[in-house]
């Protein structure tokens, strides 16, 4: 039998066992400790789910600005009012240039009525008239009618439109939502008014304007209910609505 002592020296101990499996330390490299491995994985996965967590509120976020709710938004305005510039484009009367002018709106009635009117009133200056104030100080009235001053749209869809469904006897209805592989939409200001010309101390007639008619119009796409180009709005001051409106 080997003596106690050379038992003790041929068997290390767990505690020999576990220090011998440890090397010495390279240089800047320490000791690994039992669980560490673990502790990384689980930092590292608390990292990935930041970051999707992250990413999926980047995703679905949005913005919505909302002040007031007119009856008409601003690019419908704007359609409508370059509709009207474009209508008195190169407006002319058969009556001498210079002749001083009553612009007469009493049966002008339109939404936009105002703005067109003004248009009317500054083609006339242009062209070369005066402008009276009253019809006494005028040597002819040109009385106004409006025959549109509005806003046509057209959607052409691809797919399933936007529907409403009656779901029982009492025509409740539920809204289906558009399911399209493509969409185009045309939004469009219409403007046409005509008048006639008289003389405010007799009422002969001096003459009549033939409708005038301006159209203004812009195109936004959409693909799979999500790509959009072409012109979605209108910017003020702009006159121009770019290529958007060509046929596709």
């Amino acid at each position: 039998m080997w003596p106690s002592s050379a038992r003790r020296t041929a068997s290390p101990s767990n505690c020999c066992r576990r220090a011998s499996r440890c090397r010495p330390p390279s240089l800047g490299r320490p000791c690994p400790t039992p669980g560490a491995g673990k502790l990384s994985i689980r930092i590292s996965a608390v990292r990935v789910f930041a970051i999707g967590a992250l990413a999926a509120l980047a995703l679905a976020a949005c913005a919505s600005t909302s002040e007031t709710h007119p009856s008409r938004t601003a690019t419908e305005q704007l359609l409508v009012a370059r509709a009207a510039d474009r209508a008195v484009e190169g407006l002319t009367l058969p009556i001498p240039r210079g002749t001083r002018v009553y612009v007469d709106d009493a049966y002008f009635r339109a939404e936009n009525a105002p703005y067109a009117v003004s248009a009317i009133r500054a083609a006339l200056s242009e062209a070369g008239y005066s402008l009276a104030s009253s019809k006494q100080d005028a040597a002819a009235v040109l009385e106004l009618r409006a025959g549109a001053l509005s806003l046509e749209q057209m959607r052409r869809v691809f797919g399933l439109p936007e529907m409403r469904i009656p779901i029982n006897d009492s025509f409740n209805v539920v809204s289906v939502p558009e399911l399209s592989v493509y969409s185009r939409r045309d939004r469009v200001g219409v403007a046409e008014f005509s008048g006639f010309l008289y003389d405010p101390a007799t009422g002969a007639p001096l003459g009549a304007v033939m409708p005038m008619t301006g159209e203004f119009r812009i195109r936004s796409h959409k693909l799979l209910m999500i790509v959009a180009w072409g012109q979605q709005r209108i910017d003020p001051g702009e006159r121009d609505p770019g290529d958007s409106w060509r046929e596709f």
